[in-house]
């Protein structure tokens, strides 16, 4: 796993240093000496539960929030050392979309894409071509003259999409962008995402709480706990060889790997000298394809019981999970898992 800190072979969009915010003299710390690059062109996701601080991480990028301590350079300005004019020039390249859309009820979607350069002064007729750039982009050109009321929450949410592109940013954040959607227009969403960072060259930074989103679209991801990041790398290989406990149980959420207690308890004992363990083996490239549960039961001899499972796939690198009941004597269990281990696969026994 790749230090976040360390340099990327390219200048990073993003590179945050030693971070640190306590909101209130002897409070809770909400980021403690976190630092990650975020390469040009990259979704880099930032996954944790509620309080784990990666909402202030990410206003911090734009000094939404400022910290105590620590260096954030942004397309390749130190945002701390600008003044307040430096300041308002450099978050034009900076696009923000929110978890509740943050609207403006009675401005209709043209009006409320326009906002962000209507504040900055550009002419009106300016103003008018950059939204009739920015709908068919987003899929609401036909909506320009309606009302937020009058829209679905994935429609409210591309009008939030393309008011942050309004200025033209080269970095585009995103708040929980898609917790308030449902699973479909989540889908619809992350699509839209990716296919903007595709077309306008686009570095996403994007926070959630949700595993299964950094999966569908994230190319590297940061986990954080406690206002600090306790894991992080590529997409699959958090996946495939998650370190702590938090990351794993986010995985386990992800692909549906939790043992399913009533389908053990309906097993019959194993047989007498023998034990059963409950194993978790992850797949990835072309073990992923393999018939490998075959292998292991006529190579070694084992009676398994395939509990759960599935195949995936991350960044079209394919990769599964899958949940086994294994009855074997002792010796041959180890030697099973061992040659499993010896393939590369990630196998952990679970509590049966």
């Amino acid at each position: 796993m790749r230090d976040l800190a360390e340099p990327l072979a390219a200048a990073p969009a993003v590179a945050l240093a030693g971070l640190r915010k306590r909101f209130a003299a002897g409070g809770a710390v909400a980021l403690d000496d976190v630092s990650l690059q975020v390469g040009a062109g990259e979704i880099f996701g930032i996954v944790g539960r509620s309080g784990a601080g990666k909402s202030t991480l990410i206003r911090c990028v734009n000094l939404l929030e400022r910290p105590d301590e620590g260096q954030i350079t942004v397309l390749g300005q130190d945002l701390l050392a600008l003044d307040e004019s430096g300041l308002r020039q450099a978050r034009r390249g900076i696009g923000m979309v929110f978890q509740h859309f943050n609207l403006h009820h009675r401005r209709t979607v043209a009006e409320n894409v326009a906002f962000p350069l209507e504040i900055a002064g550009l002419p009106r007729a300016d103003r008018a071509r950059r939204v009739a750039e920015l709908l068919p982009l987003v899929g609401l050109e036909a909506k320009r003259d309606a009302y937020p009321a009058q829209l679905s929450g994935g429609q409210k949410q591309r009008v939030g999409i393309a008011r942050a592109l309004a200025s033209g940013p080269r970095l585009l954040l995103c708040d929980e962008a898609t917790s308030a959607l449902d699973p479909e227009t989540t889908a619809e969403i992350l699509a839209l995402i990716r296919d903007l960072r595709d077309r306008l060259a686009l570095t996403v930074l994007l926070i959630t709480h949700e595993m299964g989103v950094v999966r569908s679209i994230c190319d590297r991801v940061a986990v954080m706990e406690a206002g600090r990041v306790v894991e992080a790398g590529r997409v699959i290989d958090v996946f495939t060889m998650p370190h702590t406990l938090v990351t794993r149980r986010f995985v386990a959420e992800a692909v549906g790997d939790a043992v399913p207690r009533a389908a053990l308890a309906r097993l019959p004992a194993p047989a007498a000298g023998l034990q059963r363990r409950v194993l978790r083996v992850l797949f990835r490239g072309p073990h992923a394809t393999r018939p490998i549960i075959g292998e292991v039961a006529s190579r070694h001899g084992i009676a398994l019981n395939i509990l759960a499972g599935r195949i995936d796939a991350i960044g079209g690198e394919p990769f599964g999970v899958m949940v086994l009941s294994a009855d074997a004597t002792a010796a041959t269990l180890e030697e099973a898992i061992a040659w499993m281990r010896g393939l590369g696969l990630t196998v952990e026994e679970l509590a049966a």
